[in-house]
């Protein structure tokens, strides 16, 4: 019998990157997955993870929807506690990355990125809140930069920055139930999001600040939340972890 055998997880963004490898560690410790995704266009690789999920032995569910309408995030909860009897793990790893100085930045962009990157979150930490079974796990994916000092990144470290409020006053108030509530941030990951914001040189630099002089893989980081949602790390709450192989820390 595996780790999370009868266990059930809503993983946001889960369908690709993070999020789809996330989705297939838990089904492969034996978890039940509710697998969201945003928009038509990653539609076909939420099935691809799905389908994974349910070759792995557990029950997958498809769940598309904009996260930043609280009511869609009550609906995700809401229908994948019909599908699996109950959620015991919550992992949202959606987020939206903008490089762009201060001066260039409309409030256009300023509202969409702290509407994905904190608002969403808010209001995923609530609903897990609500959902989750008694001794349940919560971790939402942050960023490394929350430790660093640099230009750019104002409205990407800045939407995620809150987030760590938000988690403290969550492990406080959930901790009674036994639940668990972390962040986890990750270095300059080496996805899609990451290279459409930097030029090569400055991939370059990025890499030369982190250990083995190389980017964060999403191999990093998806067995530190296996880690953090199974009995082994339960202890852990109320922090935010910085896994990115020396890239920062404070």
């Amino acid at each position: 019998m595996s780790i999370l055998t009868g266990k059930s997880a809503v993983v946001a963004g889960g369908g690709k990157n993070l999020g789809g490898l996330v989705s297939r560690h838990l089904a492969d410790l034996g978890a039940n997955v509710a697998v969201h995704y945003n928009s038509a266009s990653s539609e076909a690789e939420a099935r691809e993870t799905a389908a994974a999920v349910e070759a792995a032995g557990g029950k997958a569910l498809l769940f598309q929807g904009d996260l930043t309408k609280p009511a869609k995030v009550t609906e995700l909860f809401d229908a994948a506690k019909q599908a699996f009897g109950g959620i015991d793990i919550a992992v949202n790893t959606a987020g939206k990355v903008l490089r762009k100085p201060i001066l260039e930045t409309t409030e256009a962009e300023y509202d969409s990125m702290f509407d994905i990157n904190a608002k969403a979150a808010y209001f995923f930490i609530k609903e897990a809140g609500r959902t989750l079974n008694d001794n349940g796990s919560l971790v939402t994916v942050v960023t490394a930069l929350l430790g660093a000092f640099t230009d750019g990144y104002s409205t990407y470290a800045g939407g995620k920055s809150p987030v760590e409020h938000f988690n403290r006053a969550a492990a406080k108030e959930y901790g009674v139930r036994g639940i668990n509530v972390n962040a986890i941030a990750p270095g300059p990951m080496d996805t899609p999001f990451f290279y459409g914001q930097e030029t090569p040189e400055r991939v370059e630099f990025h890499k030369s600040q982190g250990m083995g002089n190389r980017l964060t893989l999403i191999d990093d980081i998806a067995p530190i939340i296996d880690l953090l949602v199974t009995p082994g790390g339960h202890w852990i709450t109320g922090q935010t972890l910085f896994a990115n192989g020396g890239y920062t820390t404070r």
